[in-house]
């Protein structure tokens, strides 16, 4: 605020000692405050009635916000919806909707007590709510949930009491995948020509930042993307951290450094593979040691030798002062998960942690990410894990889950590709070309990933042969669960591995006489029940009752309050995560801790 000088009457509020005023650190009012223009227009009440009548007419508009710029239109316009998409590069992954008030948002969405709180909350984050009225299809893509925010800056207030419409798309302007958009030269180059208004304003965004989002499982607050509103409130830990940079992981990235006993998370960054995304990681790197004083002394990174993330945490490893190499120290991505949920409760002692998600190295040089361990803050041990079945296409089998279908299928010897539709509308020879890459193991490297299950199960009941974007197969299946089945499909246990041939089989048995729904239900419990007998059988042989669930996949809220559920009536303690995401966001404050205790 340095660049707005005070006019008369603002600093004389803002010097004397016994005017409210006094005690504000940022002082203005609309003659010696930002400004927001559109385009050459400077009146901010035509511009506010501009914009609303643009909106309400089904136009798209482009406004600078806290964190960077942001597309809205009327949420109920399913035209205005698919055009913004085009904008955008977005086909199908939902939209963050911005409801006028409490009344409109019950209106749409099934809202608990808690979710009330945290709408109403001064962070303001997106909830991810059950839909109760559905705004226009195009908003979700019939995923049956809505990602609802109320307004949270003054331009929203004064807004909405311009707009027709209670309810408006709220998402940031970048293409999918990049960082949001915060410099006005490159957001007007970019937006001006595919927008029906470009409003912006003359306040310098410092520290770019995305919308957080948020759910409430069980009860509680489930963080998914930290950013505005949580960043960079920091995380107490029960030893020091001092000095250690953890760079996190490739995708959802987030990084965490160390002052004293406190961590302290970067806001959500992205996935690292995208060329501006990983600018943006640079930069912001910079930014935080540059803001927080923070001297290195110990850098941690994923094990993962080709993430961008690592390769960074090796470069920035240069001599320090005394002409030394700073310590790097590699930690494995399954047991990051569970220690940064571990860290949240200053545990310390072994846990049971059951680490589930959709890619992460592990120390045979696999894929791993349906693991049950056996760890402390320092080390792990890896008990049992899910079966091990080959990836053909490496990230295409993620992108197109027919792939990892047809591997499961061959796995376990399942001949009954003529049972399912999901592979119909794949070319022949696409078809017989992973089917080759599979038999003569080319380009496919073994996964016990949980997250390719969640995605094998979608594509066989035709939910989702390909994604659009990360998770859509699982929260399809997650989507359309039948609450009220209580089954589950046999499975087995060998030697620590767990096999789905008698699953499977039953699916395809169950898919020419029950609904989708219902077979979605029977695979959930199948999984929770997978869970609490694993965990109780580590139980046995090791006496210990603490278990702590993290990861991505469980992020379905159907899995986790089951599990939760379950394992609470057995007696056990079971930790999640809340002030840290569960997915690769939360990565780093495991990284960092366990880094701590391998100084």
């Amino acid at each position: 605020m340095h660049e707005f000088a005070m006019c008369k009457n603002c600093e004389t509020e803002y010097n004397n000692v016994y005017d409210r005023r006094f005690h504000a650190q940022p002082v203005a009012c609309n003659y010696c405050g930002p400004k927001y223009s559109d385009n050459d227009e400077q009146d901010f009440v035509k511009i506010i009635n501009n914009v609303a009548s643009k909106i309400d007419s089904g136009k798209i508009v482009a406004v600078k916000g806290l964190g960077g710029y942001n597309l809205i239109c009327d949420a109920k316009n399913n035209e205005s919806v698919l055009r913004l998409r085009e904008i955008k590069g977005r086909d199908a992954k939902p939209f963050a909707v911005m409801f006028r008030n409490i009344e409109s948002l019950k209106e749409y969405c099934v809202l608990s007590n808690e979710e009330k709180e945290l709408a109403e909350s001064w962070r303001r984050p997106v909830i991810v709510l059950d839909q109760k009225k559905e705004l226009c299809y195009s908003v979700n893509n019939d995923l049956k949930s809505i990602g609802a925010l109320l307004p949270y800056l003054p331009f929203h207030y004064l807004l909405f009491e311009k707009l027709s419409v209670s309810a408006i798309i709220y998402t940031s302007a970048n293409n999918s995948g990049e960082p949001i958009i915060s410099d006005d030269a490159f957001a007007k180059g970019n937006l001006n020509n595919k927008v029906d208004a470009f409003l912006s304003h003359n306040r310098k965004i410092q520290n770019p930042i995305d919308d957080s989002v948020v759910k409430v499982v069980d009860g509680k607050q489930q963080i998914i993307r930290r950013a505005r509103g949580f960043v960079p409130n920091p995380i107490y830990t029960s030893n020091s951290v001092d000095g250690i940079f953890a760079a996190g992981a490739e995708l959802k990235n987030s990084f965490c450094i160390g002052k004293n006993n406190i961590a302290i998370l970067s806001q959500y960054i992205g996935d690292l593979k995208n060329f501006e995304t990983f600018e943006f990681y640079k930069n912001t790197v910079n930014q935080f040691f540059d803001l927080f004083k923070f001297d290195q002394k110990v850098i941690a990174c994923d094990m993962h030798p080709e993430y961008l993330s690592t390769k960074f945490a090796k470069n920035y490893n240069v001599n320090n002062l005394n002409g030394n190499r700073i310590p790097l120290i590699k930690v494995q991505h399954h047991h990051a998960h569970i220690v940064s949920c571990m860290a949240e409760y200053q545990l310390n002692e072994k846990v049971i942690g059951v680490s589930f998600d959709g890619t992460g190295y592990g120390t045979d040089g696999n894929i791993w990410g349906g693991e049950f361990l056996i760890c402390d803050t320092k080390t792990f041990e890896r008990y049992a894990h899910f079966d091990y079945v080959k990836m053909p296409g490496g990230d295409l089998a993620v992108e197109e889950p027919w792939r990892m279908a047809l591997s499961y299928l061959n796995h376990y010897s399942v001949n009954r590709i003529q049972n399912t539709d999901c592979f119909k509308n794949v070319k022949e020879e696409e078809f017989e070309l992973v089917q080759k890459m599979i038999d003569k193991n080319i380009n496919s490297s073994l996964t016990s990933s949980a997250g390719r299950l969640f995605d094998v199960i979608a594509c066989l009941l035709n939910l989702c042969p390909k994604q659009s974007f990360d998770a859509e197969g699982p929260m399809r299946l997650e989507a359309i669960i039948d609450k009220s089945e209580k089954k589950y499909y046999p499975f087995e246990i060998v030697n620590g591995i767990v096999r789905f041939e008698k699953m499977l089989n039953a699916i395809l048995d169950d898919m020419s006489k029950c609904s989708a729904s219902t077979i979605s239900a029977k695979f959930h419990n199948t999984i929770v029940h997978i869970v609490y007998d694993i965990v109780n059988k580590i139980k046995k042989d090791t006496g210990i009752k603490k278990v702590v669930l993290s990861g991505g996949v469980f992020q379905n809220r159907y899995l986790l309050e089951k599990s939760i559920q379950i394992l609470v009536k057995n007696n056990f303690e079971v930790y999640t995560n809340h002030l840290t995401p569960p997915n690769d966001g939360g990565i780093a404050l495991g990284q960092l801790v366990i880094a701590s205790n391998n100084i």
